[in-house]
């Protein structure tokens, strides 16, 4: 199977690894997730490449069940679309790794409207017609490229307007979305290294501390994210193994948390 190259999107991060190991590959026997990790702003950040890559070696999953289509609510907070366009932009990855060509199209106007949302579209347009062309030419290296681009060229481009906080909701969005799909993952084919993926303490600690700066965020989603954050970091803190019953429990609530992104209602 090849390996599946998702998004856990913190700013500032960029990501090199644009393929997966050849077909065949002899699968890992254990994970080192030291070795699939990088540090930016003394936070250790697992690459999203190399980590999802490592889950793919472990069982096979038919990540087309995973996509997207549904192109959900348009908000006019800026908070709320910066969550949003990390969700879009995570979609993104998993389109690619489904090998859906319609979908990767989709999701890269979603984001150049989501980013023209924020005030940064145009620093993403050449990215999505990169994307588009990539997809149809079914070049998945290509697409993953540029969709790494699209990610940096977003944040670069709000920390160059003094947008860091949205950058860092962007980075959020993404990442609570990425958890998701990635406990749903592990949560159907256990294993103690699929679980140990997941045991990211430095980075969420990170987003808390990014959040406490953020006493203007406010609102229901707001109020959730940081209660669910709270409710997830015993589960991932543990040094032993991560169970399989702590695993559906990060599921269930990075789900809640992403149909709460995605709905108006919130």
């Amino acid at each position: 199977m090849r390996s599946f190259v998702n998004q856990i999107l913190v700013a500032g991060c960029a990501l090199a690894f644009l393929g997966g190991p050849a077909v065949g590959a002899e699968p890992a026997r254990r994970i080192d997730v030291k070795r699939l990790s990088k540090n930016i702003d003394d936070v250790v950040v697992p690459l999203p490449n190399e980590i999802f890559a490592a889950l793919g070696k472990l069982d096979s999953v038919n990540w087309k069940e995973f996509v997207r289509t549904n192109k959900g609510t348009n908000f006019t907070e800026r908070p709320r679309i910066a969550l949003l366009l990390g969700t879009v932009i995570a979609d993104g990855f998993i389109a690619v790794q489904a090998e859906d060509a319609p979908s990767v199209k989709d999701i890269g106007q979603r984001v150049v409207s989501l980013a023209k949302g924020i005030g940064v579209g145009n620093s993403i347009v050449p990215h999505a017609k990169a994307i588009t062309e990539a997809a149809d030419r079914r070049n998945w290296p290509a697409v993953r490229q540029e969709l790494d681009r699209t990610q940096n060229a977003v944040q670069q481009a709000m920390n160059e307007v003094h947008d860091e906080k949205l950058s860092q909701l962007v980075s959020l969005g993404g990442w609570l979305r990425g958890t998701q799909v990635l406990t749903s993952v592990v949560n159907r084919h256990y294993s103690a290294d699929g679980a140990e993926l997941l045991h990211q303490p430095d980075l969420l600690e990170y987003f808390q501390r990014k959040l406490g700066t953020m006493p203007e965020f406010t609102g229901p989603v707001a109020s959730q994210i940081r209660t669910s954050l709270q409710e997830v970091q015993p589960l991932i803190e543990s040094r032993d193994p991560i169970s399989p019953g702590s695993v559906k429990k990060i599921n269930d609530i990075t789900s809640r948390l992403d149909s709460a992104i995605v709905t108006r209602n919130q």
